[in-house]
């Protein structure tokens, strides 16, 4: 299963919304725990023009005021509290992420990027920071965040470094349903790059692609939106029913790599629909 860090960025927020209303209900002291399972249409690689669908498995929740979410290959860690009420806090806290994008090619639809071999498991390890308001605009409990996370990977997979800056905003619409909006963008370094959009003179021998020499840079743009809505009472309690969309460009070299232009699209979605319980 891969899921793209656009993406990872959406679910690991549409899942966790029922954090605002939760908090804002006394009874619960600020703990809780959101488990969620969902379906998830991605890309057969990252660059592909060919769909696949996934399982999309999560846990997220705050015990003891240290938020953390797992969402299919990444898992984040918030160290520092968020104030009860309205105001500014800050963001600090471990990420790790098990990079799948090409370690398997028996899913992959296009027999050129097939024949362009494997590429090697990551494990990407680093950690994420930045600030968040809640109280904004239309109640004390809508969110809105700002953070850049950094990733590296120690495994030798693409042995490169990405770097995350989003922005987030979060709103309930009532107890009972919630909207979000996020934009993010990703710099992956020259490792990255050439692991995943360069093409040697022997893969294009064998897949009839051009040869191609990827630099690091930015590597997209993107824009996401989701909702969750309770199907057992409110948000806080129960079962509640998410869906999102994610719309990511390719740019620079990346979308210039014959993996993009010529054998998938700059153009990636992600469409997800899930259920989710919290306790």
């Amino acid at each position: 299963m891969r899921i793209f860090p656009a993406s990872l960025t959406l679910l690991a927020a549409f899942l966790p919304c029922a954090a605002p209303a939760q908090t804002a209900d006394p009874s619960t002291g600020g703990d809780f725990i959101i488990v969620g399972i969902g379906a998830g249409s991605v890309p057969d690689y990252e660059g592909s023009s060919h769909q696949q669908l996934v399982p999309v498995p999560g846990v997220v929740g705050s015990v003891g005021g240290i938020g953390f979410a797992y969402l299919g290959n990444q898992i984040r860690v918030d160290l520092i509290r968020a104030p009860d009420g309205p105001g500014w806090s800050p963001i600090v806290g471990p990420v790790a992420s098990l990079g799948l994008n090409r370690a398997s090619v028996k899913g992959i639809e296009d027999p050129r990027i097939r024949a362009l071999g494997k590429v090697g498991l990551s494990v990407e390890l680093g950690g994420m920071a930045g600030i968040q308001r809640r109280g904004v605009i239309t109640s004390d409990y809508d969110r809105l965040s700002l953070t850049v996370s950094v990733r590296h990977d120690v495994a030798g997979g693409h042995g490169g470094t990405l770097i995350d800056p989003s922005i987030t905003y979060m709103t309930p619409l009532s107890r009972k349903a919630m909207v979000l909006m996020f934009a993010s963008a990703t710099h992956a370094d020259g490792h990255y790059a050439r692991s995943y959009y360069r093409i040697t003179p022997g893969q294009s021998a064998a897949s009839g692609l051009p040869v191609f020499d990827a630099r690091g840079g930015w590597k997209d743009l993107t824009l996401g939106g989701a909702g969750a809505v309770s199907l057992t009472g409110d948000l806080t309690h129960g079962l509640s029913l998410m869906g999102g969309v994610v719309y990511s460009r390719l740019i620079n070299d990346f979308a210039d790599s014959p993996v993009v232009s010529i054998a998938g699209s700059r153009d990636q979605w992600l469409l997800a629909v899930g259920l989710a319980y919290t306790f």
